[in-house]
């Protein structure tokens, strides 16, 4: 393998969705008096998201960012969890609780070990304005910011994956999708990518996320510094 540039899926691969956005409403909410089942509430809330984006895919809806379909998806369970009456304001706030999500463990020494020999760039759902104040929270340095926003569409539509590696002029086979979910890595590979699964077991809170991959892939590693390991072994076999 001749990989040059690697693209990561984000939410549940790269940062802790569950737990940020569940430490996220307490830290908001919990002033006002509002006391929830926040992990549960997170797990409704992350539950809206493939809906929200196949309406785009299908073409019911036009293209919307994803801060947007957020904030429509935080309005749709909000009744569920006895939060109708919260102000504009205070969901405008509580809907940038994505932009402050926090990295997996081994995010920081595993990401900068692989941008010693790769290009990184997340190829993520998510818009560019939140993956720029995400990025930053974590102190993320890309060489790109690719995905959803510049494609015009979501994942797992083949747009995504190819307007990624157009971005950076490179054929797919140069370029290596890493996700901690088989859908997606599957349909990068459909479009010619390399694949690694990137296991997280604690995505999801019980049953838990994946602990391997189901479809074939090209790595499949612990987590990012077991990435770098294994990639590192595969240059120096060559």
């Amino acid at each position: 393998m001749h990989i040059k540039a690697l693209f990561f899926d984000v939410f549940g691969t790269v940062v802790d969705w569950r737990g940020g956005i569940a430490r996220e409403a307490e830290r908001l909410l919990a002033p006002l008096g509002v006391q929830r089942d926040w992990l549960a509430f997170a797990d409704a809330w992350r539950a809206e998201y493939q809906p929200a984006m196949e309406e785009v895919r299908a073409g019911c809806i036009p293209f919307s960012k994803l801060d947007d379909l957020h904030r429509r998806n935080l309005d749709r369970i909000r009744p569920r969890f006895g939060l109708s009456d919260l102000g504009e304001e205070v969901c405008d706030a509580l809907n940038r609780a994505w932009h402050r999500l926090d990295l997996w463990p081994d995010g920081r020494d595993g990401l900068a070990r692989l941008r010693e020999r790769f290009l990184l760039a997340p190829v993520s759902n998510a818009n560019i304005g939140l993956m720029a104040r995400l990025s930053r929270h974590n102190g993320i340095t890309w060489d790109a910011i690719l995905g959803a926003e510049i494609a015009g569409d979501y994942k797992p539509k083949p747009r995504v994956y190819e307007a990624a590696c157009a971005a950076l002029d490179l054929e797919p086979g140069a370029c290596m999708m890493v996700a901690a979910h088989s859908y997606d890595l599957a349909a990068a590979a459909r479009c010619g990518l390399r694949t690694a699964h990137v296991a997280r077991p604690q995505e999801c809170g019980p049953p838990g996320g994946e602990t391997q991959p189901a479809v074939p892939v090209d790595v499949a590693a612990a987590d990012f510094v077991d990435l770098a390991d294994k990639l590192a072994a595969l240059a120096a076999s060559r």
